[in-house]
This record gives structure tokens, C-alpha cells and sequence, in this order.
């Protein structure tokens, strides 16, 4: 049972940044996509950044040139890097993965969200 762990959330002022970090565990294989998703109360739950094993990426147009995501696939964490941050960016950061099982089924992995709050 594949489990993805959050840490790094809190409250930040406008312009600071935060370093999200999840890193999963229970799987022995290394997750093929991993990333970012955010939810805003009210909100649609959308994807900020993803990367693949080969290191493809690609992020929400409103945080292109702030935000950047990397990963350790040895370690099957990923990281998001957070600056310039905004009021705008407030909302509950979830991880992702997935990854094809043996049978070509694609499976989806969700981490438990961790809050990041833009305000000062």
C-alpha cells in the first residue's frame, strides 16, 4: 500500500517563500508521475506542477517562473519549491502520484494536503 507523506505547509508572508516535500512509502517501485495539486475553499482542486521520472514538467500557468518542482527518484519524494508567493496561492497543497500496475491499469496515490496561507 503505497502511502505519500506531506510536510513543509505553514504560514507565510506575501512575497516569502515555502518548500513542500512529500515522500511515499510502501510501494517498491519508483512512481512513474508525481505532483502538486491545490484546493482553495470553494474551489476547484487543480494541478500546480507535475514531474515524471525522466524529469519531464509542467506547471499551472500562475506560478510558471515561481514555482519549481524536482524530485529523487531513488527516494520516490517530491519536492515543490515555492517563491514570490501571493495571497492567491493560499490553499491546502495535496501530493499526487501514479504510476501503470502490472496489469496497465493506471493507479493514483493522494497525500493527506497540507495548508499553505499567504498573508501577512
Amino acid at each position: 500500500q503505497v502511502q505519500l507523506v506531506e510536510s513543509g505547509g505553514g504560514l507565510v508572508q506575501p512575497g516569502g517563500s515555502l518548500r513542500l516535500s512529500c515522500a511515499a512509502s510502501g510501494g517498491i517501485f519508483t512512481i512513474y508521475i508525481m505532483g502538486w495539486y491545490r484546493q482553495a475553499p470553494g474551489k476547484q482542486r487543480d494541478l500546480v506542477a507535475g514531474i515524471t521520472t525522466g524529469g519531464s514538467t509542467n506547471y499551472l500557468d500562475s506560478v510558471k517562473g515561481r514555482f519549481a518542482i524536482s524530485r529523487d527518484n531513488a527516494q520516490n519524494t517530491v519536492y515543490l519549491q515555492m517563491n514570490s508567493l501571493k495571497p492567491e496561492d493560499t490553499a491546502v497543497y495535496y501530493c499526487y502520484g501514479a504510476s501503470p500496475n502490472p496489469s496497465g491499469v493506471i493507479d493514483e496515490y493522494w497525500g493527506q494536503g497540507t495548508q499553505v496561507t499567504v498573508s501577512s
